[in-house]
This record gives structure tokens, C-alpha cells and sequence, in this order.
């Protein structure tokens, strides 16, 4: 039961931390950094810091077969480069509140992906309510009370996709961590994210780095979202994904919207509405229906 409490509040520590990366990618994206950059270099810091780790350990280097490295491609795809590319991309055709929600409902398809695909773990009607109490939570949170959406087809479609790319992250995972340890996965995450931005670079070709080299207090930034946002933060989402199950975990990404406005009160002195308290609570509230009835079944299996 202990541990129990220290995977949740491990995947409380991840999204909390997601949930305050828009400052520093916010201020990198003003100084001069493309979405594109900003991924590939955070990204880079934390292939390099976690390849020379496994070197010192002599973890392995390929999979056990050419399926499961390809099944490590999907998931840098699906988990790193067309996730943050289509995500960021959005914002530049929508609004932010549409694209904050739609990524923010990942857990939402990520349940119904995985239950497509894995009879044992489709949803009963307590988790269903529970799933849908946190998503109507998110709408409550981002909205603030004004009920008004812009549709853009463009920007909506680019934030649906990085929506169902994180489903299908998760959903990938379940494979993955049945037959490999979260350092070795996310490791590979890093590598095919990276090596998957080739096309993008023969389109949009340079890193940039001068944009560094003007404005050093921007490294900062860069090196927290490598080290930490990156490297320190998949390995512990790719571990707590397994202990606690793809979807008790990924429900966890519907509270990044509420430590993003948390951190905004508490840095840009933005001010906390009854609407953000009460999509709170249903965001709680839920996780917490969906948790029980896990657990619920996972006890009546054992016994």
C-alpha cells in the first residue's frame, strides 16, 4: 500500500512539472527558438546525459528483436517528435484554451484506445464516470468560466493529433514495459524522437544555438527542460506507467492544466477563479472514481 502512495505521488510530481514547462518554453520560443529547435535540443540534452549513463552501466544497447525496435520508433514518434511538433504547432493556428484542452483529454482516448485493444482493461461504468467527471473538470479549468470556443479546423486537427499521440504512446508502453526496464525505453524514446526530425530539418534546416549565445540566461530554461522536463521526467512517466497501469497514470495528465494556472498564480500573480476550483475538485473527484475501481478489480482478480 506504501508504494502505492509513492507512484501516485510520483506521477503528481511528473505533471506538476509538465504543467510549469510553458514559462520556460514560452520564453525560448520569444527569444528566438522554433518549436522544433526547442524540442530537438531539449530532447538532445537528455539523450546524451542518459546515454552516458547506460554506457557506465553497460545497459543494453538494441532490442531483442527487430519488431521491438521498431515498436521503440513508434514510441519517440508517437511520445516525442510528432507529439511536440504537433502540439506547439497548434497554438499558432488556434487558441490556446482549444489546445490545451484537446491535449489535456489525452487520458480521455487513451482509455479508449487501450480498451480497443485490451479486453482486460476497458473501462467499467464507475472508471467511465470518473474518466469523464476529470475531462468535464479540464473543460471547467482551461473555459475559466468563459464558455467560448474559436474553431480553427487546422489548429484544432494539429492539437486532436498530439492528443491521440499521447494515447498512443501509452498505449505502446504496455508492450514495451512488459519486456524492457523504463531506463532502456527511454532511452530509445529519446534516440528515435531525435532521429525522427530529420525531415524536419531538411525543411527547416539549423539549430539556431546563436539565439543561446546572445541570451545565455535562456540556457537556463533549455537545460531545466533537458535535464529535468526531460530526462528525470519520462524516466519516472515510463516507470510509474508501469507500476500503476497506462490508465490509471495518464488520468494524472488532466491535473497539467490546473499546476499550469497554479504556477502562473504563483509567478505571474494570475488570479484563481471559483470555475478553477470547482473543474478541480471534478478532476479529483474522478481520478480518485477511476483509482477505486482499479484497484476494486485488480483485488478481485487476486482473489
Amino acid at each position: 500500500m506504501k508504494l502505492q502512495y509513492i507512484y501516485h505521488a510520483v506521477a503528481l510530481g511528473v505533471v506538476a512539472v509538465w504543467g510549469t514547462t510553458f514559462v520556460s518554453t514560452k520564453l525560448l520560443l520569444l527569444g528566438g527558438l522554433t518549436a522544433g529547435q526547442i524540442f530537438t535540443l531539449r530532447f538532445l540534452i537528455a539523450y546524451v546525459l542518459l546515454l552516458a549513463f547506460c554506457l557506465y552501466k553497460g545497459i543494453r544497447w538494441m532490442a531483442d528483436s527487430w519488431r521491438d525496435e521498431l515498436l521503440m520508433a513508434a514510441l519517440g514518434v508517437t511520445g516525442g517528435s510528432l507529439y511536440f511538433l504537433t502540439e506547439n504547432s497548434a497554438m499558432n493556428y488556434t487558441t490556446t484554451t482549444n489546445t490545451s484542452i484537446t491535449v489535456s483529454l489525452s487520458p480521455l482516448f487513451a482509455s479508449l484506445l487501450i480498451g480497443m485493444f485490451y479486453k482486460s482493461q476497458r473501462l467499467s461504468s464507475l472508471q467511465s464516470m470518473g474518466t469523464l467527471m476529470a475531462a468535464a473538470g479540464v473543460v471547467v479549468v482551461v473555459m475559466n468560466g468563459h464558455f467560448v470556443l474559436h474553431l480553427s479546423p487546422r489548429g484544432d486537427a494539429l492539437a486532436m493529433s498530439a492528443a491521440l499521440c499521447w494515447a498512443t504512446y501509452s498505449l505502446l508502453m504496455i508492450r514495451a514495459n512488459e519486456r524492457y526496464d523504463s531506463i532502456f525505453i527511454t532511452r530509445k524514446v529519446f534516440f528515435y524522437g531525435l532521429l525522427s526530425m530529420i525531415p524536419y530539418y531538411m525543411i527547416s534546416p539549423g539549430l539556431n544555438l546563436d539565439v543561446l549565445i546572445s541570451q545565455p540566461h535562456l540556457l537556463w530554461h533549455l537545460l531545466f527542460l533537458g535535464c529535468v522536463a526531460s530526462m528525470l521526467c519520462f524516466l519516472a512517466w515510463n516507470w510509474v506507467l508501469k507500476k500503476l497501469g497506462a490508465i490509471v497514470a495518464t488520468n494524472y495528465v488532466y491535473l497539467n492544466p490546473v499546476f499550469t494556472i497554479v504556477f502562473a498564480w504563483m509567478v505571474l500573480h494570475e488570479q484563481i477563479t471559483i470555475y478553477f476550483i470547482i473543474g478541480t475538485l471534478l478532476i479529483i473527484l474522478g481520478m480518485y472514481l477511476t483509482d477505486f475501481a482499479s484497484r476494486s478489480h485488480r483485488d478481485g482478480d487476486e482473489t
